[in-house]
């Protein structure tokens, strides 16, 4: 998240570091930033204490005085930002140029290939990467696809000579984050640091970073209860702060809402949506907004909360970003727990 300093609001934008800047897109797949903050003479604030009601916020002041504000989603998340920033600054300082790998030179992709406008070709849904719901090892995968399948597409619309050629670029796709790993083979290719992290195999998976993936785990004595609970339609799904039920402390995570039956499971935004930490059955629970929850502003968590009780009066305490934020998460997850079994 940035703040807007003109409008006085926080957007939602992708963030890239450079060797003297930081530039920040609308969207991952644009071209042209909407801006970027010079880094030679800037100062980095973090932890940044100037919103009381945000966390995981940091500050960036340029040497024309300037303040740029962003917020990560979780605290492992700034302190890798602020960690990398702070490097440039430093480099910056001492005449040097900051240098981190290059995911282009290291898999020797050619200048002309644009990465962006090929991801946004293999997502037509008419002419692209057909997702899936694919079976491996008593768990079911929904919208992905195998890394042949990435494989053969690249070579079918002439984007690569041959299969090799087609590996590299389809490993340029994961590592800039375009592509993800689903699944344990394909996970541990990227972690192993072969030459091409994505596996011409039927059995590596893989996922657009922007769909509705979802993972639905199961051991063979519990296969039918947990399918049912992923089985319903995605409703909506972003990250809000959870309060713990046993520490009573407050962390970020991704929540996803389905319709039928009336779920909503929670997950360790750092760790992706395979398994989630959590679910709230939601049929014939109670929600509504709260000002004042116990515990909270012990952690400087106010404003903009909202609480869950399920059927079996089960407390769950929720903070939102903003008023609308709140708003809508209470009225999608009142009609789900409504019209949902």
């Amino acid at each position: 998240l940035e703040r807007d300093m003109i409008l006085n609001s926080w957007k939602v934008v992708w963030v890239v570091l450079s060797e003297d800047g930081v530039e920040f897109f609308k969207r991952k797949t644009d071209n042209t930033p909407k801006g970027m903050i010079p880094l030679k003479g800037a100062v980095l604030t973090s932890p940044c204490q100037d919103f009381s009601k945000r966390t995981f916020v940091f500050k960036m002041r340029t040497a024309k005085n300037q303040d740029h504000y962003f917020q990560a989603s979780h605290l492992e998340e700034r302190e890798s930002w602020v960690k990398d920033i702070k490097r440039v600054i430093t480099c910056l300082q001492g005449g040097r140029k900051f240098t981190r790998k290059s995911t282009r030179r290291s898999i020797r992709l050619p200048d002309t290939i644009n990465l962006s406008e090929l991801y946004i070709k293999m997502r037509d849904q008419e002419d692209g990467v057909k997702e899936l719901k694919l079976e491996k090892e008593k768990r079911v995968y929904n919208h992905c696809f195998t890394g042949g399948t990435v494989v053969d597409w690249l070579i079918s619309k002439d984007k690569a000579r041959n299969r090799h050629e087609a590996l590299m670029l389809a490993t340029g796709l994961l590592t800039e984050g375009f592509l993800q790993p689903a699944g344990d083979l394909s996970k541990e290719a990227v972690e192993g640091g072969a030459e091409s992290a994505i596996l011409d195999d039927p059995d590596a998976l893989y996922y657009f970073a922007d769909s509705g993936f979802f993972c639905e785990g199961y051991s063979s004595d519990e296969d039918v209860i947990l399918k049912e609970e992923f089985r319903g339609n995605i409703i909506k799904q972003g990250c809000l702060l959870k309060q713990g039920h046993r520490r009573k402390n407050w962390n970020v995570r991704k929540f996803i809402l389905r319709d039928d039956p009336a779920y909503i499971h929670y997950y360790d935004p750092t760790k992706g949506d395979e398994n989630p930490l959590g679910s709230i059955h939601l049929r014939g629970s109670v929600i509504t907004a709260v000002e004042f929850v116990p515990e909270a502003k012990r952690y400087d968590v106010d404003g903009n909360l909202f609480e869950i009780i399920t059927s079996d009066d089960t407390h769950y305490f929720l903070q939102a970003t903003t008023p609308e934020e709140r708003k809508e998460w209470i009225k999608a997850i009142h009609t789900v727990s409504k019209t949902g079994k």
